[in-house]
């Protein structure tokens, strides 16, 4: 009976630990996502900011639109390609979070 004691006491420690992994994994991918978001944001309003300024800036309504077409294509250009980089950090998120498991989950199939 003390030896079925001592085996829950240690899974659960082991279930303890492998949760704490994957919790530290999961903590430090949000937090860089948070931090790749804020910075996108930031340099999307400057970005934003400096075209309102050339475009009223413009001296025929020409050259106004072509100021705006530009404007829009490197807006979305630059919003696809965060968006692509965002969406492979959270993949990454996921797997960083699972791999502690994965050494757990085999070891409890062998049992």
């Amino acid at each position: 009976m003390i030896r079925n004691f001592e085996e829950m006491q240690q899974l659960g420690k082991e279930n303890f630990d492998v949760a704490m992994k994957s919790f530290s994994a999961a903590s430090k991918g949000v937090q860089a996502i948070a931090v790749e978001v804020a910075d996108y944001s930031k340099k999307a309003l400057e970005d934003g900011t400096q075209a309102l300024e050339k475009l009223l800036g413009a001296k025929s309504l020409e050259k106004a639109i072509e100021l705006q077409q530009n404007y829009f294509k490197e807006s979305y250009e630059g919003f696809v390609s965060e968006a692509t980089k965002v969406g492979e950090m959270y993949a990454d998120l996921a797997k960083e979070s699972y791999k502690p498991y994965e050494g757990f989950f085999a070891k409890a199939t062998t049992k």
